[in-house]
């Protein structure tokens, strides 16, 4: 275990598990190298399916150069719908080749734009729209280009291989076909890459502070943004001249120019009202995504937290809270049921080891809502220590619309079959939704953040 890069200890992830000096180089050095496929499980109905009881039409969308936002947004606008009409599963990156599921509220096949960078493909119908839940993981593979130490990924693997107490490491050049173990932590794109304030705006919302939130997403200017842009939130924090700012920040900024125009139209000074009205000018999922950033964040320190006190991630310790494995998971692929919970005390523990020896069950940390309870024994202690260093209790996440949270728990271990190739080095493995390629990869890399992209 070694000391992580600062920018990643700064969004809650102190350390990597691997002591071995990383391979260097970069991800996404071409979109074509780093590449994500959903694992679905979605059924659906012929496209002759009636419209009254199979109302959306689903495909699927391989996009270059398209974040899923602005690509939904792209299509809404073609259709003339409103943007709530286009649901996904899975939120995926610009800077990738992705494909993934999209649903539209009433709209028929030939309808559906040619859009630069996009290559839809129809599947059917259905009779309500994708949900997160139908998304059962992506497989992703990643090409690492600019190496400085490309012999040292076996011994990396070798390390993964030791954390997630997998024995079947080969240690050998080509390590190909190897499963690893690392730390579930949310990534640096929860928080964002080159500007990790999201956590932040999470933050000061739980905390009431409406005013903070906004000034958090608005300002905060950081030295990886261009020279234009840093000046526009500096402006903003110091003049709090909301039309003004309007005329400074660049049109690609969509987002802060909604708060801004929302802003702008007050009558005299903004109040708590007008701060929040200003937050929810942005998309309903980037407003949820806000506080699950603070939710992330805590989750993050509470592994860093548990790695400092030597504690297994791979078995429970007395006070643990376990969640059993998915059933209906694709074949290859470990996929937790967080809601099959289990308390584990002195006399299950020896009970709960082995299922989680044989990949049936996964220790678990909290992502705070107002209706988690917290884990007992020495973890319940790293919880209630990190929330206390926050000043976050469940009940602050008792918030209006968007913003509300109930709570659930996550594994702190995610394990996967890794195919490595040389000359280029790839990566090629597959996750449960909601873990991110980026916290297997850091291990091999050990860059700045932003390198991994």
């Amino acid at each position: 275990m070694r000391p992580a890069h600062p920018t990643e200890q700064a969004v809650g992830m102190h350390y990597y598990v691997s002591d071995a000096d990383g391979v260097g180089g970069r991800l996404r050095e071409d979109d074509e190298q780093f590449r994500v496929r959903e694992l679905e499980r979605f059924e659906t109905e012929p496209i002759d399916a009636p419209t009254d009881a199979y109302p959306h039409l689903v495909f699927r969308a391989t996009l270059r150069g398209w974040d899923t936002n602005d690509f939904a947004a792209r299509l809404s606008d073609a259709l003339g719908i409103s943007r709530e009409r286009v649901n996904w599963a899975g939120t995926k990156d610009k800077y990738a080749v992705t494909t993934q599921l999209f649903s539209v509220y009433g709209a028929d096949p030939e309808e559906l734009p040619d859009v630069d960078g996009a290559d839809l493909e129809v599947l059917g119908r259905a009779g309500r729209n994708l949900e997160f839940g139908d998304l059962a993981g992506n497989a992703f593979t990643l090409v690492v280009t600019d190496l400085d130490r490309p012999d040292n990924a076996a011994e990396i693997t070798e390390e993964l291989a030791a954390f997630g107490d997998l024995e079947d490491a080969s240690g050998s050049e080509d390590a190909a076909g190897t499963s690893v173990g690392v730390p579930n932590f949310f990534g640096q794109q929860r928080f964002g890459s080159r500007r990790p304030v999201t956590h932040e705006v999470g933050l000061e919302i739980v905390r009431d502070d409406w005013e903070g939130a906004v000034m958090a997403y608005l300002g905060r200017p950081t030295e990886a943004e261009p020279e234009g842009t840093q000046e526009a939130r500096t402006f903003v924090e110091e003049t709090r001249d909301w039309q003004e700012a309007l005329e400074r920040f660049p049109n690609r900024l969509r987002y802060e120019r909604s708060m801004l125009h929302e802003l702008a139209e007050c009558d005299g000074e903004p109040g708590p009202d007008d701060f929040r009205a200003a937050l929810e000018r942005v998309p309903s999922n980037l407003q949820r995504l806000f506080v699950h950033a603070a939710q992330s964040y805590a989750f993050n320190l509470m592994l860093s937290e548990r790695l400092e006190r030597g504690l297994p991630f791979d078995e429970p310790v007395a006070g643990d809270v376990v969640c059993f494995a998915d059933t209906d998971a694709p074949d290859g692929l470990e996929m937790p049921d967080t809601d099959r919970l289990q308390r584990v005390d002195e006399r299950r523990l020896r009970s709960v080891t082995r299922h989680c020896e044989r990949g049936r069950a996964f220790v678990t940390a909290p992502l705070v809502g107002t209706e988690t309870e917290l884990a007992d024994g020495e973890q319940g202690e790293i919880e209630r220590n990190v929330l206390a260093d926050l000043d976050l209790g469940p009940a602050d996440f008792d918030l209006p619309g968007e913003f509300y949270s109930s709570g659930t728990r996550r594994a702190i271990l995610v394990r996967t079959d890794l195919d490595i190739e040389t000359e280029p080095l790839s990566l090629s493995f597959a996750l449960p939704k909601g873990s991110y390629a980026t916290v297997v990869a850091r291990e091999y890399l050990k860059v700045d953040p932003v390198s991994l992209g």
